[in-house]
């Protein structure tokens, strides 16, 4: 499967993103996904998964009550809408897909998108 990661942009703090992960090639329902970001000079982080059926989501401690994320099969498409979001969620934003089960960690995905760039202003 192919992902292509969009919806990334300069906001402010407290403002809100939507980012959309469009995924082509195969069915994008026989896969969970996951978002994962890497800020500036750190290590990529595990952000949020949803599995195939989007009946259930994971989040990290640090987004939990502020990022939300979604599927819609019939589209093809995940989505991760963040809102109330601070100057440390700048970061390249991926999303990854798997059809082993949801997780945390990123070596469990095989398949990536190419990353997008939020940038959160003070």
């Amino acid at each position: 499967v192919q992902l292509q990661a969009s919806g990334g942009g300069l906001v402010q703090a407290g403002d809100s993103l939507r980012l959309s992960c469009a995924a082509s090639g195969r069915t994008f329902s026989n896969y969970d996904m996951g978002w994962f970001r890497q800020a500036p000079g750190k290590e990529r982080e595990f952000v949020a998964a949803i599995t195939w059926s989007g009946g259930t989501t994971y989040y990290a401690d640090s987004v939990k009550g502020r990022f939300t994320i979604s599927r819609d099969n019939a589209k093809n498409t995940g989505y991760l809408q963040m809102n109330s979001l601070k100057p440390g969620d700048t970061a390249v934003y991926y999303c990854a897909a798997d059809p082993k089960g949801p997780s945390r960690f990123e070596y469990d995905y095989d398949y990536w998108g190419q990353g997008t760039l939020v940038t959160v202003s003070s």
